[in-house]
């Protein structure tokens, strides 16, 4: 499936792109995401806990940084992701690229997702509704990173470092979903 998200931070895009290129910092913003090792300057292993309900889950990730443009300001990650448990598996790329918008930067992301085994069950919008939410507390924790005081950028970090609830975010999603379904059915 792909899933693609935007979202403008207020930093010009030399700051936005170093930022982006700073994988520790990145790891830290993404929600419920933790850094476990640094294979080498392209390489790197990390963690990501969800919370479904009375359910955890947590995904043993490997992240590779595959290509880099910086004159165009374009990234490319992959990410290839096993349930400590056996209970499914992920295959992501991602692709960033920034451009200068409105005195600030707008950021792209497109994401190509394969999900297998368990965690394949979910359906298709309740995936793209919790990434949307994820991207937007990614963007959230990117914005105070750019404009905040080293205390208040470690704080946005901690902030993130909680395992993802799927409990609000699911609710959240299954309700845009009803919302969709209601808006397709035809009127009498």
């Amino acid at each position: 499936m792909r899933l693609a998200n935007s979202f403008e931070v207020a930093a010009p895009p030399d700051a936005a792109w170093a930022l982006l290129m700073e994988v520790l910092r990145i790891i830290l913003c993404m929600p419920g995401a933790k850094l476990e090792e640094t294979i080498d300057e392209s390489s790197w292993k990390a963690t990501m806990a969800v919370k479904l309900g009375p359910i955890s889950l947590s995904f043993l990730t490997d992240v590779k940084r595959e290509d880099v443009d910086e004159a165009a300001r374009r990234a490319k990650l992959s990410a290839k992701a096993r349930e400590a448990r056996g209970r499914g598996n992920a295959q992501a790329t991602i692709e960033s690229s920034l451009t200068a918008q409105n005195g600030g930067t707008r950021v792209d992301i497109v994401t190509d997702l394969q999900l297998a085994g368990a965690v394949a069950q979910y359906g298709r919008g309740l995936v793209e509704d919790v990434s949307s939410q994820l991207v937007t507390r990614f963007a959230d924790c990117l914005q105070k990173q750019l404009a905040a005081t080293p205390e208040e950028a470690q704080a946005a970090v901690e902030a993130q470092a909680r395992p993802v609830s799927g409990l609000r975010l699911g609710a959240s999603a299954l309700l845009r979903a009803l919302r969709r379904l209601l808006r397709r059915r035809p009127r009498d």
